[in-house]
């Protein structure tokens, strides 16, 4: 069975960190009811030049989903590559993940989550 990755797009629209927020609750909400493995949040890294607050906001729910067990792994696009434990763990898990296009380019603008244990 091949996985399905759900790219979603928190930038879309010009969000506020909050709106983006909900916005990212919806879809773990929709990833869990239809079984979606893979999310590939796209975040951006913000205009400043320091980190937005969509990328920060959403990594710090993101890493409190995963304390409380309810998302299995998450894994920057800064540390998506063959060098991190995690993301050859995934690699293994699901293949198709090789040919993505963020694979080993240190996007800081992405984030991917990981929905089941692998």
């Amino acid at each position: 069975m091949k996985a399905i990755t759900r790219e979603v797009n928190l930038e879309l629209g010009r969000p506020t960190a909050d709106e983006a927020l909900r916005r990212l609750e919806a879809e773990l909400e929709a990833a869990r009811h239809m079984n979606t493995p893979l999310l590939k949040l796209i975040h951006g890294y913000g205009s400043s030049g320091k980190g937005g607050r969509i990328r920060t906001a959403s990594r710090k729910y993101l890493l409190a989903q995963q304390e409380k067990g309810r998302i299995a792994a998450v894994v920057p696009g800064e540390r998506f590559t063959i060098f991190d434990e995690t993301t050859r763990r995934a690699l293994q898990q699901y293949p198709h993940l090789r040919q993505d296009r963020d694979l080993e380019r240190e996007n800081m603008g992405v984030t991917f989550v990981f929905m089941r244990r692998f």
